[in-house]
């Protein structure tokens, strides 16, 4: 299984892929401290005629037993998606859009999913860069890979990829998503 180690911030940043969603155009597994996602891209068999722009679906996704919560009661299920879920989609989205062939004229879908979720490190920023992972070792055309990280100000020095607890004294944060060039 292909698995590749960085270290970012301070952390290791692990991007792993051939185990899981085997069935995905692209699957990838990663984990940074104790947080983990799974990114899974999906395109369509049929090409759509008379596109002028990429029909791009990012679903964004944080489950409750991630961070070790089951609903209980009358609430059964995970419901609609939540606020953060959708501004954390956008945040997917932007960067990678562009990166994609208008040509290709397919359905594709990224579907990254928080599976573990340790309270300290936000798991946003490591589900940009497995998707963008994920739709590079897939057989979809793109121009990628495109990175992301957190960057924070706090007391006279940057931060990447800061805890939460960081993220609250901070006097400035950031996200920067981009390409090599």
């Amino acid at each position: 299984m292909p698995k590749v180690t960085i270290k970012v911030g301070g952390q290791d940043l692990t991007l792993e892929t051939g185990k899981l969603a085997k069935q995905a155009n692209g699957a990838v597994f990663a984990t940074y401290a104790g947080s983990a996602v799974l990114a899974t891209v999906c395109c369509s068999e049929d090409t759509i005629e008379g596109l002028d722009y990429v029909p791009l679906q990012v679903e964004y996704n944080e489950k409750y037993y991630a961070a070790g919560k089951i609903p209980g009661g009358f609430l059964k299920r995970e419901g609609k998606a939540k606020d953060k879920e959708i501004l954390v989609s956008r945040l997917i989205d932007r960067p990678i859009r562009p990166l994609f062939s208008k040509a290709f004229k397919r359905d594709i879908q990224v579907v990254p999913t928080v599976v573990s979720a340790d309270q300290i490190n936000p798991p946003d920023v490591i589900a940009m860069v497995a998707a963008s992972a994920a739709v590079c070792i897939s057989d979809i055309p793109f121009n990628g890979p495109a990175a992301a990280v957190r960057v924070c100000y706090l007391d006279g020095e940057y931060i990447i990829n800061p805890t939460f607890e960081q993220i609250e004294k901070t006097d400035m944060e950031i996200v920067v998503a981009g390409i090599k060039n």
